[in-house]
């Protein structure tokens, strides 16, 4: 038996952990399997679960013969060290550029959540570097053969996702003895069809069963032209009283992508003023997140994974993620100074520091400096997951302003109420995640409908919208079930 199950991400939209295994006749218990990818819970979904704090696998994994890894999302591999804790001694399979930033995001989690031992890190970092096998998009890779032990053979392929650099949904080609063949599709998180950077994501030729992320399986995004204006209407009005914009950005994908949208910007309306007295060529952008610029630096060195778009603007002499008014924060006294600065001066800024759904990292010294401060602004370009603080700020603050304290909501940040006079924006089109519309268009390019299509990542509101619309779909073909992953 060919048998599907999960380890995380089905209760929300993040922990992803997914497991593809062979079963035999004569046995209760898998023989052979991989893993594909080793999240992180956040927020809510950490509730009883692996947690900073307690990230022990609790699932058997003497049978798996590889872990393959979608993206480096810390949601997809920040389990990854504790998967290694647990005896896991296979190869860790993923894209070229994944290999490249799959050490450097997990030498941040463990730094945070793991142990500040800086040997100890080199150690596990190094065991990693030595497990990674780097595959290329489109190659056919064989994770384990039939023979005595297993009775069965599985073979993957990355394919493009569009969701950050090095993001793939695989396929998976498994037999089993006494079964015919399948091809297995896990989506990992797939991109928007509008998003800059990096090309959309195209549909398999084949998935007997697709295994499928729902983050946004409830609504579609802005198109890119409509979320430029938003982007370019909320930093002209936060900027015309002087205060500093915050941005949550995850440090891989959606800085970069913000980064981008920025410079397109200063570019196109460098004739006109941005807010009185303040010019797009003068406007300081900060990105204050050690990780965020080294994987700036990452994405500059892979160009040529670029779109034809970012491919143009590049032939242009211009820089997108690298331009004039671009300042890169690394120490933490020069954030401490930057932080101290901007909530004391009316200087027009925009800066993007990581947490992306602030629950840690620096942009959380920026909130409790400046949420207090109408001036101020907070812009949220991704999914904020409940339990979080991003989504406690997006649910309590305001896009008016609340000048006064006493009327304010208020967000916890570090066992401490923070009113939130500032005002609060949400440009839904920069999430990295496909839409509703976007997923729809991924399945129905696919030749053959699957015969199941198995939604996962997302909260349950999303997943029951998306299932509702996959099922009106495929209504002509009654062969194809929709269900939610449990």
């Amino acid at each position: 038996m060919i048998n599907i199950s999960h380890h995380g991400a089905v209760s929300g939209v993040t922990g992803s952990c997914h497991e593809l295994s062979i079963i035999l006749p004569d046995r209760s218990h898998p023989s052979a399997g991989i893993l594909i990818d080793c999240g992180l819970f956040q927020g809510a979904d950490a509730a009883g679960k692996s947690s900073v704090a307690d990230l022990s696998i609790d699932f058997p994994i003497d049978h798996i013969h590889a872990l393959v890894v979608t993206h480096v999302h810390i949601d997809h591999v920040g389990r990854i060290p504790y998967l290694l804790a647990a005896g896991f001694d296979g190869p860790i399979i993923c894209t070229e550029p994944s290999a490249i930033m799959l050490p450097e995001i997990l030498e941040d989690a463990l730094k945070i959540g793991f142990t500040r031992d800086r040997a100890l890190i080199e150690r596990v970092l190094g065991l990693i570097r030595e497990r990674l096998v780097p595959v290329p998009y489109g190659q056919w890779h064989s994770v384990f053969s039939a023979d005595s032990e297993t009775d069965g053979s599985l073979d993957i392929r990355f394919q493009p996702a569009g969701h950050i650099l090095g993001s793939a949904y695989v396929e998976c080609d498994v037999t089993a003895a006494g079964q015919a063949g399948e091809r297995i599709v896990f989506s990992g998180d797939l991109g928007a069809a509008h998003a800059p950077l990096l090309t959309a994501p195209v549909s398999p030729e084949r998935a007997d069963r697709l295994v499928i992320e729902s983050t946004y399986g409830d609504k579609d995004h802005e198109d890119r032209t409509t979320r430029r204006l938003r982007l370019k209407q909320v930093l002209q009005s936060a900027l015309a009283d002087g205060g500093t914009v915050i941005v949550p950005a995850f440090s891989i994908g959606r800085t970069q992508d913000l980064l981008y949208e920025i410079e397109s910007l200063i570019h196109e309306f460098s004739a006109e003023p941005v807010a009185p007295g303040v010019e797009w060529q003068n406007l300081e952008i900060v990105v204050d997140s050690p990780l965020a610029a080294e994987f700036t630096r990452i994405y500059r060195q892979l160009k040529p994974m670029w779109d034809a778009e970012a491919q143009d603007v590049l032939s242009q002499g211009r820089h997108p993620l690298g331009f004039e008014q671009l300042t890169l924060i690394n120490s933490h006294a020069s954030h401490l100074e930057a932080v101290e600065y901007l909530a004391s001066f009316k200087r027009p800024a925009v800066v993007l520091a990581g947490s992306g759904m602030c629950a840690g990292g620096r942009v959380v010294n920026y909130l409790k400096a400046m949420l207090g401060d109408a001036r101020n602004d907070v812009l949220f370009v991704g999914y904020q997951a409940a339990g979080t603080p991003g989504r406690d700020i997006l649910n309590y603050g305001s896009n008016a302003g609340v000048r006064t304290p006493d009327q304010a909501g208020w967000v916890e940040l570090d066992d401490k109420r923070y009113p939130i006079c500032a005002r609060i924006h949400q440009v839904g089109g920069y999430s990295a995640h496909a839409g509703q519309s976007d997923l729809l268009n991924f399945v129905l390019g696919i030749p053959d409908a699957p015969r199941e299509i198995r939604l996962v990542h997302g909260d349950e509101g999303a997943k029951a919208a998306l299932k509702v619309v996959f099922e009106q779909a495929l209504k002509a073909k009654p062969e194809s079930r929709v269900v939610i992953a449990e």
